[in-house]
């Protein structure tokens, strides 16, 4: 599927050309036929003879982008001088820092943000351990934690190409939920150091986010760490993703007219995210599921059952069906993918149910093509931002992390998320919602508040009252 040129491979080019009128004209014409989108024309400095330009441009993709600086340079009289990469440039030096809450103007401030006046505060945590959580950074700040083994669609390309992406976490905990959110890369995929590294770290953080670690690794890092950690342990690429397709699913459910309990489901994917996804399904009520993987449907009678297969089996697909996808999807209500790219056409989706919804979350490249899912499929969702209803992790873990933190949570559980889900899913009213509205924007005004309210209130209600907003 060919993609759309996209700011994130936004150029700007610093060149000299001839100030004759039609100068310009040319440098529109030269990107448009290459199949560039020029973005901005800034004059930098003007002669009587030669005028000198920054040209932005959004590209496809790295080679796009220098197809675009050839054609330019190409120009008769045209002279290109410097290219900067738009994205390249936002990352340097990093993307977050540290700032004091507090001003250190005098002596007496720093007297009390620091010795002597700071010791009374250590002996009051140490006095009473839980008080980190109304003195310290703990009350507001979170781990995102990484071993760089599943960044993004990258793959296992180790810690210090994994922090760019933590970083960009970080940022959006801040601008979503004010949360301070720290990247830590660890240079190690040993499982047991991971957990007992993120242990030793804990004391300081009242959360932590593990991050593109790969399955099933994933799995058991989240599992023991919760049960060692008094914090909630949260994996986003598993559970944020679970969360938003809930979300989703549920309205457009009420676009089709159709109840979660009663569509049989097919999926695609049983990796870390298919299987959270299966499991926040099944807790908020679905009942009819078939999980596929790369040998097909996956049933108790299959010879290549791990633990985690072995769960799917057991819960899912009570007929023991043992066919491939295509059949899967055949008679299916819903169609959820987290897996490879165009593993159905459009033929497959033909042969769903009236009403049928597609979730291809598959990312850059769908399982489906979105234009042909759109034929023949009421609703279509995917995880790109060039289609209406992505499914994007950043509209929960904000507004989740800081519904934790405000109520003191010591634990994450499924309770949580379906009221995180059901949040999110209730900020679509009744006179928006749409075959190309099931979700909403990111940057929704009261979004993160909406998430963490419901939240909060499941916490305070599991914890007996003894919750409290700690802001």
């Amino acid at each position: 599927m060919a993609t759309l040129p996209s700011v994130s491979y936004s150029i700007t080019v610093r060149l000299e050309l001839d100030g004759h009128g039609t100068a310009v004209g040319s440098l529109t014409n030269a990107v448009e036929h290459v199949g560039g989108v020029i973005t901005a024309l800034d004059v930098a400095a003007a002669g009587h003879e030669r005028i000198r330009i920054d040209v932005t441009c959004a590209a496809r993709d790295t080679d796009h982008a220098q197809a675009i600086v050839d054609a330019l340079g190409a120009l008769e009289g045209v002279v290109v001088h410097k290219v900067s990469d738009r994205t390249f440039l936002m990352h340097l030096g990093g993307k977050i820092e540290m700032a004091s809450k507090v001003p250190l103007r005098n002596r007496d401030e720093l007297s009390m943000a620091y010795t002597p006046g700071v010791a009374r505060v250590a002996q009051a945590v140490a006095a009473n351990p839980e008080d980190a959580r109304r003195l310290t950074i703990k009350r507001n700040s979170v781990a995102v934690v990484t071993d760089g083994s599943a960044v993004l669609g990258l793959g296992n390309v180790g810690p210090e190409a994994a922090m760019p992406v933590m970083e960009g976490k970080a940022a959006l905990f801040k601008r979503f939920a004010d949360i301070d959110a720290w990247p830590i890369s660890l240079d190690t995929q040993d499982v047991a150091e991971i957990v007992r590294t993120v242990q030793v770290l804990s004391p300081g953080f009242g959360g932590i986010n593990l991050e593109d670690i790969s399955a099933p690794r994933c799995f058991e890092v989240e599992e023991r760490l919760r049960e060692l950690l008094d914090i909630p342990v949260f994996h986003d690429d598993q559970h944020g993703t679970a969360i938003v397709v809930l979300a989703a699913l549920k309205n457009a459910l009420r676009v089709v007219e159709k109840r979660l309990g009663e569509v049989r489901i097919a999926m695609s994917g049983a990796g870390a995210a298919g299987t959270a996804i299966l499991k926040l399904l099944m807790h908020a009520g679905a009942k009819d599921v078939i999980v596929c993987d790369i040998h097909g449907a996956i049933h108790e009678g299959r010879e290549d059952l791990d633990s985690n297969l072995g769960w799917i089996a057991s819960n899912t697909n009570p007929a023991g069906y043992s066919g491939d996808l295509k059949e899967a999807v055949s008679g299916a209500d819903v169609f959820i993918g987290v897996s490879a790219p165009n593993v159905l056409g459009g033929e497959d989706i033909a042969e769903m149910n009236e009403g049928a919804i597609i979730f291809a979350l598959a990312n850059p490249d769908p399982e489906v093509d979105p234009e042909v899912a759109h034929l023949h499929a009421s609703v279509v969702a995917t995880g790109r931002s060039d289609y209406p209803n992505q499914i994007n992790n950043v509209l929960v873990f904000p507004g989740f992390f800081r519904g934790l933190l405000d109520a003191q949570s010591h634990k994450v559980d499924s309770d949580m998320m379906v009221a995180a889900a059901d949040a999110l899913a209730d900020v679509v009213t009744a006179d928006e919602i749409g075959p190309h509205y099931i979700i909403p924007s990111v940057f929704h005004t009261d979004l993160s508040q909406r998430v963490a309210s419901a939240v909060r209130d499941v916490v305070v209600r599991e914890q007996g009252g003894r919750g409290g907003v700690a802001r």
